[in-house]
């Protein structure tokens, strides 16, 4: 039988001088970001882990992103640090608007965000927040709409894929993933009683799909923000999945780094590794066992069985990251 070992790379970035330093991150959204402090749930999952993480969060209720580029506060925000990352997040019903609305109301204003958070940082990532369906679809006579759940969830999804092609931007998933917990584990209310901002664990939910998409890992339980630890469980797991399993297609694998270990026609297991860096200048790996290489790409079967820490050294035009991980052979 041939086994896949896939092993998310959680990492400790470094900077040029080696020095640790927190994960800065930053959300600018609305009610589907603040409802239930949501970034401070994701900060307190990764803490437990043991992960330096410094969470920031601008959000206002009700606003699009056209009413963000014209708030002179978000952009003091956005220069108040060298974010990692910045997470955008649209109004509701914003993204599930036809194509030329979107060209016209959502992309102009997203280009302004997008301008502020690279001339602050050329190096951020900038990560799109796609949201879900109200529970029971949205109707306006005035307006000739009578979308279903599913429809708007589709529409959503398909705005934010649409939005991410035109500004190659990353996707964190969160509609879809609510949309598998909605399917399969209905006994979990995600929602709020108005049906459309999430409860605790909706938004438990929605800090999952973000965990899974900055460390590239699931976010087994340990913190579980008051919710039954077996939910928590299920919510985790469905979001650290579908996060993972579509990290290519919504384009969460720039800038990280994939170990696999697959065992070869000997039964030897190979470590096949890979940086999603296509910028960089070198890529040094560093295989704990004295052995180095240097390539974008790269594999290595190890002499004999035990653990090492693989350390991986990054040059681009961002400075130099170290990038570390144990495996055990």
């Amino acid at each position: 039988m041939r086994i896949l070992f896939v092993l998310a790379l959680t990492f400790v970035v470094l900077s040029a001088s080696l020095h640790a330093q927190p994960m800065r991150v930053l959300f600018v959204g609305n009610s589907y970001t603040h409802y239930n402090n949501m970034p401070k749930i994701l900060e307190h999952m990764a803490e437990d882990k043991g992960i330096s993480i410094e969470v920031t969060m601008d959000a206002k209720s009700s606003h699009t992103f056209e009413m963000h580029a014209k708030r002179k506060e978000v952009y003091n925000t956005i220069r108040s640090n060298k974010w990692d990352y910045v997470i955008l997040q649209g109004f509701s019903r914003e993204l599930a608007q036809e194509q030329a609305i979107i060209d016209t109301l959502s992309i102009p204003y997203v280009k302004m965000l997008l301008d502020s958070i690279y001339a602050n940082n050329s190096c951020t990532n900038v990560l799109l927040y796609q949201t879900w369906g109200y529970d029971g679809g949205y109707q306006a006579d005035s307006l000739d709409i009578d979308w279903s759940y599913q429809t708007m969830s589709d529409r959503i999804h398909q705005g934010y894929l649409y939005l991410s092609q035109q500004l190659n931007l990353s996707i964190v998933p969160v509609g879809k993933v609510w949309e598998t917990v909605k399917e399969n584990h209905p006994q979990i209310q995600l929602y709020q009683m108005d049906k459309q901002h999430p409860s605790l664990a909706g938004s438990y939910l929605v800090a999952s799909c973000f965990y899974a998409a900055l460390f590239k890992t699931e976010p087994n339980v340990g913190f579980s923000a008051k919710l039954d630890q077996k939910q928590a469980a299920i919510l985790g797991e469905i979001a650290g999945a579908y996060v993972l399993m579509n990290k290519n297609r919504y384009q969460i694998n720039k800038n990280t780094v994939e170990i696999d270990v697959k065992p070869n026609n000997d039964n030897k297991k190979v470590v096949h590794l890979t940086a999603n860096y296509p910028n960089a200048k070198n890529v040094t790996w560093d295989f704990g066992d004295g052995m180095t290489e240097s390539a974008l790409k790269t594999r290595h079967v190890y002499g004999k069985p035990g653990t090492y820490e693989i350390k991986i050294k990054v040059q681009d035009a961002c400075g130099e990251r170290l990038l570390k991980r144990k495996v055990s052979i």
